[in-house]
């Protein structure tokens, strides 16, 4: 019966309960949701029994398997012959380090090379045969491919309103007052970044880059005789010394040989008004922590960035840490709740790390058609602030931009297998959250750390119009290039990011998230799925996060804040919710994404605590994930301060937001790409209607407790995700969930070298 309710709820109920959510949001459901979903390890709002092992696998994974012999990925190999695959093994068990499914990878004749306590995952390898009966242990959450990630990749000042009158204001070419991101610590998770670069030296010439780390373990392990696994480490030990001392690239002497990194890293943080062209990135002043997961031809994998991830989590407090930037992409079969980098980007967030990815550079397929649903991993993870590419059209006038071509557009499409039905469901998460310039973006270019060099990385040297676009001197350490890229304009949000941090230490990563939608500017002729809330306005965005009080992060952790107490500052009020940026005046979005597939706006947003900016919560669809850290403690280990692991549970009752804030839901009704409606719906005709006052105001607030679920929201209502890959009668191209190798961006009108060949030729990143 349990099984039954089950399918029941996910397949007709939202059209049965179709304009019948009350003033609360909520609706009466067949089956308790405490009654589906047994715990978090057993996968999203799934039946009470055993999980069948074809739920665990990652459907590419689950291809491999059927057809062994066909062309193999990077992590499939023979190995003495025998057909044997690198994969991550996400546990659901009790025991962090997982002692015995290390026991029983073994025994089933595998190896395991990393052990991630701190996500409860494995990257192991393991005979092809063995994969099954290795997903049938009870401690088996998912079995995911160690896959390939990629790179996905001041006019910018003067565009995103860094600065304009309340951010920072120059005096001169060197000298400026206002907020630049002094104190924050950004960590770029990329290729290197080169800390001689005269980009990142601070006012004094001291570099800003406070370390280079490099985490490539995986790629160059023996498959057949792989060694002891690495395991994360306690605070103060010998060992873990001795592990820092071997990952730490301080003094090497090409830190970058790729230049992606480098370039990444400038735009969030460059400082380059010593030339012209200026190439200032958001937050000049920022601190920078250099987080090496992709090799020098710019590619790694996902236990690598896994391991990446950790590091900055376990240096967080240490360093000051506010912001990680991840502009790099892997494949994705998965849902968010059990792909193991959405699982490492939500546990950051828990800790109050604002994480910025990459949407990335799919919104074309091979025939020139724009897709929607092509959103990359880690980009589907609710929590992370996924940003999409703006063509700025080399003006600072911000009337003419537009969305790339290539930005991928949303929604999320990542699946899970239902083990009562193996019906494969999507996750539908309205992405990306918003936009910002990338396309033939300025920015710094690598050499090696020597003084004289005259050599390019290599990007630079392959494609020698990177540089030649940059009009500027090869000075040793004064390089400059162009980029474009989803991975190129995250690190203008990361910027934007450490900024309002600065201005505001007390925001946690949600409220970062939404002030950051609700302030920005609308595009016009652009969707909810191709722009999210709007193009970056930094401007407005200070205003706001200087009227909220700044003990918001201390507070929720405190647990002294209840739903509906005031986040306003002292003396302060809600600002003008409008800005003129360059010249022209706009009024905000006010769109805010929430609970995976809402529009929530109004004042009550950021006037009273709502529950959704605790970090440690996550809300998408029917669907609530609660992250914990879990301390190291001890003699001379700093309290709360070195994560050891984190917990999920999914709570069955919970306040998600006030009585007061406006839902936009209804004003849009139903998805069609041809009528402009729902997820289609054009943003600038939305932000109108928001600003206008239209939309249902709740007078209950919205509670997730036994017997009631949220509307589906705009994405699932629609008929449109019946069948993936599909072309429907509206020339609507849906994605698969399976991103294809990422290409390499020159600009929007560049000529295709790399990857895949789409209508107005790109230049791989």
């Amino acid at each position: 019966m349990n099984k039954l309710c089950t399918f029941i709820q996910r397949r007709f109920l939202p059209s049965l309960m179709a304009g019948l959510i009350s003033a609360t949001g909520m609706v009466s459901a067949l089956t308790p949701i405490g009654a589906m979903a047994k715990d978090h390890g057993d996968g999203k709002r799934m039946a009470e029994g055993k999980k069948s092992e074809r739920s665990r696998l990652a459907d590419d994974l689950n291809d491999e398997l059927k057809a062994p012999k066909a062309k193999k990925a990077k992590w499939s190999k023979d190995v003495n012959g025998v057909p044997t695959l690198q994969l991550l093994v996400k546990s659901d068990g009790a025991d962090a380090l997982m002692t015995d499914l290390r026991a029983e990878v073994k025994r089933l004749g595998g190896a395991v090379q990393v052990v991630h306590p701190s996500f409860k995952t494995l990257t192991v390898v393991l005979p092809a045969a063995k994969v099954n009966t290795l997903a049938a242990h009870p401690d088996v959450k998912s079995i995911t491919p160690n896959r390939e990630t990629q790179r996905v990749a001041s006019v910018v000042e003067t565009i995103v309103g860094a600065n304009a009158t309340g951010v920072r204001t120059y005096s001169n070419a060197t000298t400026y007052s206002g907020y630049d991101g002094t104190g924050v610590g950004i960590a770029i998770l990329d290729s290197g970044v080169m800390k001689a670069h005269k980009n990142f030296l601070n006012a004094s010439s001291v570099t800003r880059v406070k370390r280079n780390v490099t985490m490539l373990n995986t790629a160059f392990l023996d498959w057949a005789n792989p060694s002891s696994p690495y395991i994360s480490l306690q605070p103060g030990s010998t060992a873990l010394a001795s592990y820092e001392s071997s990952v730490a690239t301080d003094a090497t002497t090409t830190q970058d040989p790729y230049g992606h990194g480098t370039h990444v890293a400038s735009v969030a943080a460059g400082r380059g008004f010593y030339q012209s062209p200026d190439a200032t990135g958001v937050a000049p002043n920022a601190n920078i922590y250099d987080v090496k997961v992709l090799n020098d031809l710019g590619i790694g994998n996902v236990s690598d960035t896994l391991e990446g991830i950790n590091w900055v989590m376990y240096h967080a407090k240490e360093y000051n840490i506010r912001v990680m930037n991840i502009s790099l992409a892997a494949q994705s079969t998965n849902s968010y709740d059990g792909d193991p980098l959405c699982d490492a980007v939500r546990m950051a967030t828990s800790m109050g790390i604002t994480v910025v990815v990459a949407g990335g550079n799919f919104g074309l397929n091979l025939s020139g058609k724009e897709v929607y649903g092509s959103i990359a991993s880690p980009g589907n993870e609710p929590s992370a602030i996924t940003v999409g590419a703006v063509n700025y059209l080399n003006t600072t006038a911000r009337s003419d931009d537009s969305v790339t071509n290539f930005s991928s557009r949303g929604p999320t499409r990542g699946a899970w297998v239902d083990p009562a039905t193996n019906i494969t469901y999507r996750d539908n998460v309205l992405k990306p959250d918003l936009v910002a310039p990338g396309n033939k973006v300025l920015g710094a270019s690598a050499t090696p750390a020597t003084s004289g060099t005259t050599s390019k990385n290599l990007l630079a040297t392959l494609f020698p119009a990177l540089e030649t676009a940059a009009p500027t001197p090869t000075t040793y350490a004064q390089r400059l290039m162009v980029m474009s890229g989803t991975s190129i304009a995250a690190p203008v949000v990361a910027g934007a990011a450490a900024v309002l941090l600065q201005a505001n230490p007390g925001l946690t990563p949600p409220l970062v998230k939404a002030i950051l939608q609700y302030t920005a500017q609308p595009l016009a002729n652009q969707n909810l799925l191709q722009q999210g809330a709007g193009q970056i306005n930094l401007e407005g965005a200070v205003r706001l996060a200087q009227a909220i009080r700044t003990d918001v992060s201390s507070a929720v952790l405190a647990g002294t804040l209840s739903t509906g107490t005031s986040l306003l500052a002292t003396g302060k009020s809600m600002p003008t919710r409008s800005s003129t940026l360059n010249g022209q005046a706009f009024n905000w979005s006010r769109i805010g994404f929430v609970g995976g597939n809402h529009i929530a706006s109004g004042d009550k947003l950021f006037t009273a605590y709502q529950p959704i900016w605790d970090p440690r919560v996550v809300w998408a669809n029917d669907y609530v994930i609660r992250t914990d850290p879990v301390w190291w403690s001890g003699t001379g280990i700093t309290a709360n301060t070195y994560p050891m692991f984190f917990t999920q549970a999914n709570p069955t009752a919970n306040p998600l937001m006030s009585a007061g804030v406006v839902v936009a839901d209804g004003l849009v009704g139903n998805s069609s790409l041809t009528g402009k409606t729902g997820a289609f719906t054009l943003v600038p005709t939305l932000s109108s209607w928001l600003v206008a006052g239209s939309g249902q105001t709740l007078t209950q607030g919205i509670t997730l407790s036994t017997g009631l679920v949220l509307s589906e929201g705009l994405v699932l209502s629609e008929g449109l995700v019946l069948s993936e890959g599909l072309v429907l009668s509206e020339g609507l191209v849906l994605s698969e969930g399976l991103v294809l190798s990422e290409t390499l961006v020159l600009s929007e009108t560049g000529n295709a070298v790399s990857g895949y060949k789409t209508t107005g030729a790109l230049y791989g990143e």
